[in-house]
């Protein structure tokens, strides 16, 4: 085992491990988990030269403080993120996102909170020493399954790091930042005309917040109760990341990447992927409108989003 590791002096709200997921599981009830913002994950990897699957920390509101044991490495931080480096010789200095840096042996990493989003990342160059669980690192706390036992990282516990001998490091800087559009895309659910037109047009043109009641698995809003004019429970069905379910109370449910894979409350819409990111680094109290658009549009937007992905990877070669 490598003898380089992060040892957690505070562990913070939601600290766990995730890649981009664990696929072909649904069917034994196991979601696919995985970064909540995938492009953020894959950026945190890119801009220490990984490979863009390679396991990074998620965080979310306030992040750990990591202590370096042994050796020095090159990590980055994405998301809109507030942190300090602690250099062994007490000098601090105020980290900028999106850009690599250099942590030597008893270095501190003080990551303080996430400020408009939920969600951010931090990767190492060469990636964490972990073992792999159903062909994933992502660590799903519902079910327990994962590294760390399947839970979140907690205060003294170690992180252990790759060996990998840092040579002719470059300076890797990225401009990018966060889109603030309240608008998500959706298509109408399966569900849909269960509602009534005065639901289906609430849902379409008044605004809803984030409540309090938001996690990995998905995310509660409030403002206007949709009145379900048929069944306020169905048979379970099959859930996807994005799918908006509304339960008894009117109140729409967001599903993210830790969902339950059958649901029993009819789906009025599903996010599209594209906006998946970006619903998931709403913050409580965020105002958040629902515009519907078709299968086709989906697709379209869906392309273009990988391009702009792609291209911001690029910028960081």
């Amino acid at each position: 085992m490598s003898n380089t590791y992060f040892e957690i002096l505070r562990s913070g709200i939601n600290t766990t491990i995730q890649d981009c997921g664990r696929n072909y599981m649904y069917h034994i009830g196991i979601a696919v988990s995985g970064a909540i913002d995938q492009r953020n994950f894959k950026l945190a990897n890119k801009l220490v030269e990984n490979h863009l699957n390679e396991p990074v920390i998620e965080f979310a509101y306030q992040g750990p403080l990591l202590k370096l044991k042994n050796n020095k490495i090159n990590f980055s931080i994405t998301g809109d993120v507030i942190f300090k480096i602690i250099r062994n010789n007490s000098k601090v200095e105020n980290g900028i996102c999106y850009r690599n840096y250099i942590l030597e042996k008893n270095d501190q990493l003080d990551i303080i909170s996430t400020k408009n989003t939920a969600y951010g990342y931090m990767s190492v160059n060469g990636g964490f020493q972990l073992e792999k669980i159903w062909n994933s690192y992502s660590i799903n706390t519902k079910a327990n399954i994962g590294p760390n036992n399947g839970k979140k990282y907690s205060t003294e516990d170690k992180i252990f790091i790759k060996n990998s001998k840092l040579k002719n490091i470059k300076k890797i800087e990225l401009n990018y930042s966060e889109l603030s559009d309240n608008i998500v895309r959706v298509i109408k659910g399966t569900n849909f005309d269960y509602f009534s037109i005065k639901a289906q047009n609430q849902f379409f043109n008044q605004e809803f917040t984030v409540t309090k009641l938001a996690d990995r698995m998905g995310i509660r809003l409030s403002g206007y109760n949709l009145e379900n004019i048929n069944k306020t429970n169905i048979k379970s069905e099959g859930l996807v990341r994005g799918a908006i379910q509304v339960p008894s109370d009117g109140n729409p449910i967001i599903m993210l990447s830790d969902h339950g894979t059958i649901g029993g409350y009819p789906k009025i819409g599903v996010v599209i992927s594209a906006d998946l990111d970006r619903v998931g680094q709403l913050t409580p109290g965020s105002n958040v409108t629902f515009k519907e658009v078709s299968l086709e549009e989906a697709e379209n937007i869906f392309k273009a989003y990988n391009n702009d992905t792609n291209k911001y990877l690029n910028e960081c070669n």
